[in-house]
């Protein structure tokens, strides 16, 4: 009959044995861990499809858990950073608007006051692009119901941009100054955030609506 101190070691063993069996098993050398499904791949191949697609991952990583994996949520996204932004310079012009209507060039007060109607037309646009992604489906299911609400979001869109633009555009004649620079450079950032929102809107359309 074994000893005590040969049966104490015999249980050991079989206890360490036992153990060692039910361990994870360690990935072999080389191998990667599957990366986080958070969103954030899905909106980097998404913007792939943009004009300035490291200017809509930028933009849109910040979603990356609230969007996950859905083209919808990353249009409704896109479309509300450029709604965002474009009301933030439509308060920025409409500022050095009623400023420049006491000043003495004429021709910089003109652009100015064009480009905040623009702007202005342009939230309203974003806005009513925004309100019609929410209600997808409210009208009715179908193919038919899908693509008349979301040809209503790419004309919006596709007007908003149209409106940023212009406003640019009036700035042609003005002097340059800090001024000008100051309207161009914020309008130019909204009509690229716009640009891959109408982008993204399109892209959705695509692959969602039949032939």
């Amino acid at each position: 009959m074994p000893s005590q101190p040969s049966l104490r070691l015999l249980l050991l063993l079989l206890l360490a044995t036992l153990f060692l069996s039910h361990q994870t098993p360690v990935p072999a050398a080389g191998s990667t861990a599957p990366a986080p499904a958070d969103g954030s791949d899905f909106i980097r191949a998404s913007c792939n499809v943009t004009l300035y697609p490291d200017v809509c991952y930028a933009t849109l990583v910040r979603y990356a858990a609230a969007v996950h994996r859905d083209p919808a949520r990353l249009a409704r996204a896109a479309i509300a950073v450029s709604l965002a932004r474009a009301r933030r310079v439509a308060e920025y012009v409409s500022n050095l608007s009623r400023e420049a209507d006491y000043g003495a060039d004429r021709r910089a007060a003109a652009a100015l006051h064009d480009c905040s109607e623009n702007f202005g037309d342009a939230a309203d646009e974003m806005r009513g692009s925004l309100k019609q992604m929410r209600q997808l489906g409210a009208a009715g299911s179908g193919e038919q119901s899908f693509r008349f609400q979301m040809s209503n979001v790419q004309t919006w869109m596709s007007a908003a941009l149209t409106d940023e633009e212009t406003c640019t555009d009036g700035f042609e004649d003005v002097a340059d100054g800090p001024v000008k620079a100051g309207v161009c450079d914020r309008a130019g950032a909204v009509k690229k955030v716009t640009s891959n929102a109408l982008a993204l809107v399109n892209s959705y359309v695509n692959n969602q609506a039949g032939p």
